[in-house]
């Protein structure tokens, strides 16, 4: 006993020493949590935009490379899909900045919401999932593909755009011959185009960033312009502040916007010398071919595509992502047997399309143009929804450009320039009421041709300035009474002219037809036209004259083996009716 008893307490006595050496011992560090919300609303509405505010405690060089770090909204819908909507970084003041996400959810009820980091390619935190409930609203939410004649929102209402080119605000040293100080008007700006557009019913409208206009990744603005600065931040401030006010007043007035994102001339001449791709301004790419080949380049690029969906993606009023205005000007060698440019091209479409359609949880419209020159295999891409080109000085043969595009490529077809007259040199007042009768024939044409978006015309200055925008309210009257009557189908009928000077189309939509006629040019004579397979008797008919939209009564059909035979009255050259035959 008495041996064990100095043991027992020499045992006691280390005890003692290491337990208060574990107490002098400080506790571990408890990790931060890279990701901290400071603003996380639990509520939202359909098709409305709810935002979250977030700090990410990691630095890193740039925030606008995805390569480096990437912060994403996940969301779980109510249905159980999975939405995943990049984040977007802004510097909010000088030593200030934040995460932003701006989310509008396509679902009511229930989501869960969380946030994941990824720092080079690595998952690195997830926040954990918390409610966000989404009340209904009568709102129509995005424009998804339908028809070759009609898109559809996610409510299920059909919808073709109607309206007009609106690619720059005013300039403050425009370079036009005659038309210098009209361009130079401080009124066309957005909020008065797009006003003008939204009173007269049009609802659709293609706009541009290029140097001279929401120069998104200039550092070196247009001198034609006075309306933004150069920067040397990775975007530009000035047109980020621009497009947040003109896509927050596009949502305001119902305006879709097809948004061109580049176009061919920022890659040649004195634009190539100060584009940021220019690996003699620091950029990846020693020539506009080494732009579309060149991974940094590609890369370069889809951190700006990121950015997009993230900081605008959000609106439905971004109808379509365009690529590039007029590509075919960047598609093609001196040397015709030399193909490779071309190839490049389609290339880099296939491949960013792709991105797109992978990364942009709202799914927007993807498209892109040419001026006339077709790009073999542009036209085949699967990932580009709508395929487009330009026509000038060509207005009658719209209708059977969108047809044989369309059924050639099984794709809706749009024309998204048109004119009588390209040549800015020209002074247009020479030939003012040819321009203003194109104006309207193009709409008129394309409201009776298998696309969903109707032609729209260049030169809206020049139109607004001439009081040309009223046009769209007659067209959009014609338009509402074929959805209605259709429920937003539409089926084109063969119809048979006497001569060339007349240019007809016809439409049924449900139990109506509607009947375009266009009489060019020679005498005031009467016109007989037939429709092959409508079949059965009209109860009653309308004439209306296109330019008024005042109707009388119409008898003048009657039913034979060959079809429909309509007979009108007497008609000038340069005029046009429609015909309505319930």
């Amino acid at each position: 006993m008495t041996l064990i008893m100095p043991f027992i307490r020499l045992i006691k006595y280390f005890l003692l020493c290491a337990g208060v050496a574990l107490l002098l011992i400080p506790p571990p560090v408890q990790a931060t949590e890279p990701i901290s919300v400071v603003k996380s609303p639990s509520s939202g509405a359909l098709y409305e935009r709810s935002d979250w505010v977030l700090n990410v405690a990691v630095p890193v060089a740039n925030p606008f490379l995805q390569e480096e770090i990437a912060l994403d909204l996940v969301a779980t819908s109510p249905s159980g899909k999975m939405v995943v909507l990049p984040c977007f970084f802004e510097a909010t003041s000088p030593g200030q900045a934040a995460w932003n996400a701006r989310f509008t959810p396509r679902e009511s009820g229930e989501y869960q919401i969380r946030f994941r980091l990824t720092l080079k390619g690595i998952l690195t935190s997830t926040t954990n999932p918390v409610a966000f409930n989404v009340s209904p609203t009568m709102k129509r939410g995005f424009l998804n593909p339908h028809s070759d004649w009609t898109f559809r929102f996610d409510n299920g209402e059909y919808y073709r755009g109607i309206g007009i080119n609106l690619c720059w605000e005013s300039r403050s040293n425009d370079d036009s011959k005659y038309f210098k100080a009209l361009h130079e008007n401080p009124r066309f700006n957005y909020g008065h185009l797009f006003g003008l557009l939204n009173r007269n019913g049009g609802s659709f409208t293609r706009i541009w960033m290029c140097p001279w206009n929401l120069p998104i990744e200039a550092r070196i603005v247009s001198p034609n312009t006075s309306r933004y600065r150069n920067s040397d931040d990775y975007f530009n401030p000035d047109a980020i502040r621009r497009m947040d006010e003109v896509i927050t007043l596009a949502d305001s007035l119902g305006i879709f916007i097809m948004l061109a994102l580049d176009q061919a001339g920022n890659y040649m001449g004195g634009q190539w010398e100060v584009n940021n791709y220019n690996s003699k301004n620091g950029g990846p790419a020693a020539d506009a071919k080494d732009f579309f080949l060149n991974p940094a380049a590609r890369q370069q690029y889809k951190n700006r595509l990121r950015y997009l969906i993230a900081r605008w993606g959000y609106s439905p009023s971004i109808a379509m992502w365009e690529f590039f205005n007029e590509v075919d000007y960047l598609s093609f060698d001196k040397d015709t047997t030399d193909h490779s440019r071309r190839l490049a091209v389609v290339d880099w479409h296939t491949d960013m399309s792709r991105w797109l359609k992978v990364n942009d949880p709202y799914q927007h419209l993807v498209t892109t143009s040419i001026s006339h020159m077709d790009v073999k295999g542009l036209n085949s891409i699967p990932d580009i929804d709508i395929n487009q080109k330009h026509v000038y000085k060509y207005t009658s043969g719209i209708p059977q450009i969108i047809r044989d595009y369309s059924d050639r490529y099984g794709k809706p077809y749009v024309i998204g320039e048109f004119g009588y007259e390209w040549d800015w040199s020209k002074n247009f007042d020479d030939f003012g009421s040819n321009m203003d009768s194109d104006f309207k024939r193009g709409l008129w044409l394309g409201l009776f041709s298998p696309t969903p978006v109707l032609p729209m015309s260049w030169w809206w200055e020049y139109f607004e300035n001439r009081g040309m925008f009223g046009t769209f309210q007659s067209v959009r009257q014609i338009h509402n009474q074929m959805m209605a009557a259709g429920q937003g189908a539409f089926t084109s009928i063969p119809v048979t002219a006497p001569s060339d000077d007349v240019q007809a189309l016809a439409v049924r939509c449900g139990k109506t037809t509607f009947v375009y006629v266009y009489k060019s040019s020679g005498s005031d004579k009467p016109v007989e036209l037939k429709l092959k397979e409508h079949t059965g008797k009209p109860a009653r008919g309308k004439l209306v004259l296109c330019d008024s939209l005042a109707e009388t009564d119409y008898r003048g059909f009657h039913q034979s083996s060959e079809g429909l035979q309509l007979s009108l009255p007497a008609m000038k050259a340069g005029t046009d009716v429609i015909l309505i035959l319930d």
